[in-house]
């Protein structure tokens, strides 16, 4: 090669490294001020005792030797916080892959009108989470909702004053079914679109060899799509982990903590009880926890590959 063909492809090396650099520095920029940055500061003020007249009085933050996390852990807030959020996640998490798994399969298979359920399907998910949020609320109504009128007509008017919402135990399961209704749709999606990329040619093969629908299904067709069902999964997790209009809309954390998660008890240890730094102790153990639950589940399905 010359030495003019070297210089000419060692330039065009740097125009390309140039160019990805300048492609790539908006995002950086944005990432690093946008997420980095916050996510620093709220550890670091985790650490501080800092309220909102530090703010008013634009005072900093003093270091209260860990205060903020050994009240959270002495108290029952947080672990019954914990309890909930783990309770949610975990519920939300497996309905939403099973019930999801399940509806990409029909849809798969070729059922007449898919493309038309697809399109209808999508729309829990296009709704905004506030409006899914009312819209739940009214069905699960304890005066005139539908879910009223269901439960009297299945116990033929013995039970008149169940309220879904209001009670301790049920509260927690109505927010899990708003969630699901709205989730289940994109989950249902992302499989699809796994169960698109399973070798065919695999499947023929099992199916010579006498392997029937269900051994086909978990000997091929899952472990085809175990990089899907993976990202599903922890996307899944995240959405969840974090979710906070759809508790605080619907039950405000309530009936007497029966709903509180870890978002709306950071929401409240900051803004409500005006303590930021305990606030940010709450989300920075809430961040740690979903960030090890995401690392699990991920090892998991490298493990299994």
């Amino acid at each position: 090669m010359s030495k003019a063909k070297k210089v000419l492809r060692l330039n065009k090396s740097r125009r390309d490294l140039i160019f990805a650099v300048l492609v790539s520095l908006p995002v950086v920029i944005m990432t690093t001020l946008f997420i980095l940055v916050p996510v620093v500061d709220s550890v670091y003020k985790s650490f501080l005792d800092y309220r909102t007249k530090n703010i008013i009085k634009n005072i900093p933050g003093e270091w209260n030797n860990f205060k903020n996390y050994t009240d959270l852990f002495k108290g029952d807030k947080l672990w019954s916080a914990i309890i909930v959020t783990f309770v949610f996640v975990v519920f939300v998490v497996v309905l939403q892959i099973v019930i999801g798994f399940i509806l990409a399969l029909v849809l798969d298979s070729g059922v007449k009108g898919s493309r038309l359920i697809r399109s209808i399907m999508m729309l829990p998910w296009v709704v905004p989470t506030i409006i899914s949020a009312l819209l739940w609320m009214w069905l699960f109504q304890a005066e005139y909702g539908l879910f009223k009128y269901l439960i009297d007509l299945v116990t033929f008017g013995k039970v008149t004053d169940f309220a879904m919402l209001n009670n301790m135990d049920t509260a927690l399961f109505g927010v899990s079914n708003a969630a699901l209704w709205k989730q289940i749709p994109l989950s249902t999606l992302l499989l699809l679109a796994g169960l698109a990329n399973v070798p065919t040619d695999t499947l023929e093969a099992a199916a010579l060899d006498g392997a029937n629908y269900l051994q086909r299904l978990f000997y091929v067709v899952i472990p085809s799509m175990q990089s899907v069902v993976s990202i599903t999964i922890s996307m899944a997790i995240i959405q969840n982990f974090k979710q906070f209009p759809l508790f605080w809309v619907m039950t405000g954390g309530g009936p007497n903590g029966a709903t509180t998660n870890l978002a709306i008890l950071s929401y409240r240890e900051a803004f409500v009880s005006r303590n930021l730094g305990s606030g940010a102790a709450v989300t920075t153990i809430w961040m740690i926890l979903m960030i090890i639950i995401v690392y699990i589940n991920q090892r998991i399905f490298s493990d299994n590959k």
